[in-house]
């Protein structure tokens, strides 16, 4: 079945930056997004790249994060640059599939003076 492992998150000051990685298993080139939910906050949508590469970005995150893949490693990536305190959460992989959408567990960042 599908897994992901998400990586990369830390501790980062304002204006610093983090790359995030998602690694996985039982795809075959499906889109991938990633998603971030901040403490008594509702799950929100950051960024989602296609099998062929096209990205579509939040409003919030546009020109400072950057969506990749390597689709022979089955990895998505996520740049954050300039990162800002309300962009302190914890991080989630997707990747949406004929079967549904499969989640990873998620890794923190937080990102604080």
């Amino acid at each position: 079945q599908v897994q992901l492992v998400e990586s990369g998150g830390g501790l980062v000051h304002p204006g610093g930056s983090l790359r995030l990685s998602c690694a996985a298993s039982g795809l075959i080139g499906e889109a991938m997004g990633w998603y971030r939910q901040a403490p008594g906050k509702q799950r929100e949508f950051v960024a989602s790249i296609t099998s062929a590469g096209s990205a579509n970005y939040a409003d919030s995150v546009k020109v400072r994060f950057t969506i990749s893949r390597d689709n022979a490693k089955n990895t998505v990536y996520l740049q954050m640059n300039s990162l800002k305190p309300e962009d302190t959460a914890v991080y989630l992989c997707a990747a949406y599939t004929r079967g549904g959408t499969f989640w990873g567990q998620g890794t923190q960042d937080t990102v604080t003076s």
